[in-house]
């Protein structure tokens, strides 16, 4: 009788998966559900982050650490967690780590207080950086080059789809049951995960693993330790009790990170190939990505605080600010890949960071003239912001393609998918402090005892005097995040011009023809 790993073996020997045709739909059904958890996960969090502050009585730098505890082990992890699926093989590595991740989803969802929450949205972490990038590499492994686009292409509509739709139905169910829902968010992960688990444990055979790697768990401690500090000691720096704890904590994150450097050039085969960072494209790709995914998620973190908590919408409503984004990336990402294709992807990735950052100075602009205009001024912006991500995202990961060799586009592109995930760490931190400081240079120290602090909902009534400095300095602290984060985009958007190839625009070549110019 053959073992399982020969059963794979044998598969792929004859059709070139591990797995026959009838099997496949298992597995990308498996895989758009797993993907589905994290998915729907994050992004309603934001919206019912009001809710959860008002039923654990959850401070500001606790709120940034139940969104970051999961960041921080998810972005150190991951590379290690796409490493197990070599090494034990897709199937085991990614059923086990949609175990943990449920498993966690569930203490979450029992949670007495906040110190809790955040201690189990850290191994939530844990088990979506196996679980994340698993769930395309089994898609991956299970369907033939042939197939695998069109395979690849459902799974990234069914994702964005829940993407989309998340946030709108949790905005929904908020605003019908009330705040003490929330726990339904982590709660819903059990039968999604169940049915994933039963799908690849029954419906799925096993697959060979492809090579031992090491998993360079040394590295990803040392990252968990580094990006745990620096993040720390800029979450701290908004908390007034522990605010004498940010320097030492931001000094020591960053000797962490020049330990990790060097471990990591010392390894065999370290986690991230540092070597790749001496490509300029793919150095630059990676700095536009880092500025671009802290400005998307400082303001998709601190948006929806103000617009609940500040300007008193529903959650319902707030919730379908997430919906341009999602349907944008969704509908025109195949275009913009081919455009991408044609043009070459500086110029897509250029124009796209300044639309974003035309968006978020607009959202600054409008939070400082105290406009109180959801549907005819912030989701109009939030569809300008998803148009403009949409003409990114694919051309950024074209660049970091192409930028190296074919070997190394695996690695290349795990790179990638972490330093996106780093700068939504930091920038929640860091935006946090801002904002927090900002706030509280508002309000004058004699009134600020009785005014609740930024992003905190009101429980009892304000006199309308306070009422109306609460709001205006709540308008103001958003502006410093928003006015900041257009900046950076502008950045990237330089940086992206200056470093990732591009081919000439289709009305210039025709004057290029005769005087070419060297590529930047």
């Amino acid at each position: 009788m053959q073992s399982s790993d020969e059963a794979a073996i044998s598969i792929t020997a004859t059709n070139g998966t591990f797995c026959s045709q009838s099997q496949r739909r298992y597995v990308l059904i498996a895989a758009i559900l797993a993907s589905a958890l994290g998915f729907i996960d994050g992004s309603i969090l934001a919206i019912a982050m009001p809710a959860i502050r008002i039923d654990l009585g959850a401070s500001l730098a606790e709120a940034q650490w139940i969104s970051n505890g999961y960041a921080l082990t998810l972005s150190a992890l991951i590379l290690a967690g796409g490493a197990a699926g070599d090494r034990f093989g897709l199937r085991r590595a990614f059923v086990a780590g949609i175990m943990l991740f449920v498993a966690a989803s569930l203490a979450c969802a029992l949670a007495p207080n906040a110190v809790v929450l955040i201690a189990f949205r850290a191994l939530q972490g844990i088990g979506a950086a196996i679980m994340v990038p698993g769930s395309l590499a089994i898609i991956a492994k299970a369907y033939p080059k042939k197939e695998r686009g069109r395979a690849i292409g459902i799974w990234a509509a069914a994702s964005a789809l829940t993407t989309a739709l998340g946030p709108v139905l949790g905005g929904l169910v908020l605003s019908a049951f009330g705040g003490g829902i929330w726990r339904a968010i982590f709660a819903v992960n059990l039968p999604l995960g169940l049915i994933s688990i039963y799908l690849l444990l029954f419906k799925v055979p096993a697959d060979a693993p492809t090579e031992k790697r090491s998993l360079d768990l040394g590295g990803g401690a040392l990252a968990t330790l580094a990006f745990g500090a620096l993040a720390y000691g800029l979450t701290s720096m908004s908390s007034s009790g522990e605010g004498h704890m940010a320097g030492p904590s931001i000094a020591a994150g960053a000797v962490l990170l020049v330990v990790f450097i060097l471990f990591e050039q010392r390894r065999r085969e370290p986690m991230i190939d540092l070597s790749l960072f001496r490509i300029g494209a793919f150095a630059g790709a990676n700095v536009a990505t880092f500025f671009l995914y802290f400005a998307l998620s400082a303001n998709l973190f601190y948006l929806p605080m103000l617009l609940i908590a500040g300007w008193g919408l529903s959650t319902a409503e707030v919730g379908f600010i997430f919906l341009p984004l999602s349907a944008s990336i969704a509908l025109l990402s195949g275009p913009v890949g081919q455009l991408s294709d044609r043009i070459g992807p500086r110029f897509p990735i250029s124009c796209g960071s300044l639309v974003v950052a035309f968006a978020f100075a607009g959202l600054a602009l409008l939070s400082h003239a105290g406009i109180h205009h959801f549907w005819t001024g912030t989701f109009p912006l939030m569809a300008l912001m998803g148009l403009g991500m949409a003409l990114v995202v694919s051309p950024l990961s074209t660049a970091i393609m192409t930028a190296v060799e074919d070997k190394d586009t695996g690695a290349a592109s795990g790179i990638n998918n972490a330093v996106s995930r780093i700068g939504g760490l930091i920038a929640v931190a860091a935006m946090g402090s801002l904002a927090t400081w900002v706030y509280s240079r508002m309000l004058d120290a004699s009134i600020r005892p009785g005014i609740p602090g930024f992003g905190e909902p009101v429980s009892t009534g304000l006199p309308p005097e306070l009422e109306a400095t609460r709001l205006a300095a709540s308008d103001m602290a958003f502006s410093a995040v928003s006015l900041t984060t257009a900046v950076l985009c502008l950045v990237a958007a330089i940086i992206a011009w200056i470093t990732v190839p591009g081919q000439a625009l289709p009305w210039r070549r025709r004057r290029e023809i005769d005087s070419p110019l060297p590529d930047r």
